[in-house]
């Protein structure tokens, strides 16, 4: 506490004895801590989970007090950053990747008076809750655009894990593709990081040797999209708006917006009304959103692009409607059907048009 301050509580905590009888004392600020895997300047995923935080303090001032933990393993060591972030006070705490999930469930369950937030995974407990954004939305606009933008109809995307949340996003990119591009096909390579930008660059650069024109990622740094510009070709910012760094190459992004969620929520700690949940937030609720549509992309294209992402937004269409079918062609939605949310988050096959199996 700054002295200023202090001696001005306490001015004031004098001048209550003498009228009331009674201190009055400051309300302390809700400690939360963050647990992040990357660097906050990743341009991608870890980097929207801080701009996160950041709205949050914005909007909630000095009711609340942040920390951030960065560069945290998924592993032993982050059980540790998380249990010393309980210990050191910090009521509310959010764990922002999906390797964070046993360790978050095992700390919460040794902190019964801590409030968990844990991102992308499924467990919950009475403090511990779930949270994500429905990326698949964005997904497949982004895949919309590419199918009108490739001339080689072939796409690429640098995987991160195999995870369902990964495979989500690559089989809705090419599901978006294929709405306007029914000859596209989708090449995957793996590169088993979240953050990597010297593999995340090989593997651009692999995928645009075979051939591919339109690059998607599921990682975080903006290396996939600089290898784009350099050779020519166009990609798409993912997590956050990655224009700057390949302002040619970037055609649109798709942006995970959190610093919505991180205040209700700790709004909700605050005014002890807080509960467990599965959340689940997109376009219609703001936690997915759109970057501007490069001028390079044509206006038919342009015009399909805002016409899917109205339809989504308002619950009329969505990526994972029916006829769907897997890689050998087997129908596994219906026509009119919807696939259902259970098959959704623990979607672990390509559909048709991508190239490859995905690795066990």
């Amino acid at each position: 506490m700054k002295r200023r301050t202090f001696f001005a509580l306490a001015s004031l905590s004098a001048a209550t004895l003498m009228t009331s009888g009674a201190p009055a004392m400051a309300a302390e600020p809700l400690k939360i801590g963050f647990v992040y895997v990357g660097p906050v300047g990743d341009a991608g995923w870890t980097y929207a989970h801080d701009q996160g935080r950041l709205a949050l303090e914005a909007a909630l001032g000095n009711k609340i007090k942040t920390t951030y933990v960065e560069n945290v393993p998924e592993g032993a060591d982050a059980e540790r950053v998380i249990r010393k972030l309980a210990t050191e006070g910090n009521k509310l705490i959010f764990t922002t990747s999906f390797g964070y999930m046993n360790p978050t469930a095992k700390v919460a369950k040794d902190f019964p008076g801590v409030v968990f937030e844990h991102a992308t995974g499924y467990k919950t407990g009475k403090n511990l809750g779930t949270y994500e954004t429905r990326f698949y939305e964005g997904a497949y606009l982004l895949g919309v655009v590419a199918g009108k933008m490739t001339k080689t109809n072939t796409l690429g995307v640098v995987g991160s894990f195999p995870i369902p949340e990964v495979v989500r996003n690559i089989n809705a990119f090419t599901l978006g593709a294929q709405s306007v591009n029914p000859a596209v096909k989708t090449k995957v390579i793996w590169v088993n990081s979240w953050y990597d930008p010297a593999k995340e660059r090989q593997a651009a650069e692999t995928l645009i040797a075979q051939k591919a024109d339109v690059l998607s990622q599921n990682t975080d740094s903006p290396a996939a999209l600089q290898a784009a510009q350099e050779k020519g070709v166009y990609a798409f910012g993912w997590d956050s708006d990655m224009v700057k760094f390949a302002p040619k190459a970037h055609l649109t992004a798709n942006i995970n917006e959190w610093g919505g969620y991180y205040t209700d929520t700790a709004k909700a700690v605050l005014a002890g009304t807080w509960k467990p949940r599965e959340v689940r937030g997109g376009l219609a609720e703001g936690m997915v959103r759109m970057a501007p549509l490069n001028p390079v992309v044509p206006a038919d294209a342009a015009a399909l692009f805002n016409e899917k992402k109205k339809l989504i937004a308002e619950g009329k269409f969505h990526p994972f409607q029916g006829p769907l079918k897997d890689q050998s062609g087997a129908i596994k939605v219906a026509a009119g059907a919807v696939m259902p949310l259970k098959e959704l988050l623990s979607l672990n096959y390509y559909v048709q048009g991508v190239e490859g199996s995905v690795p066990k």
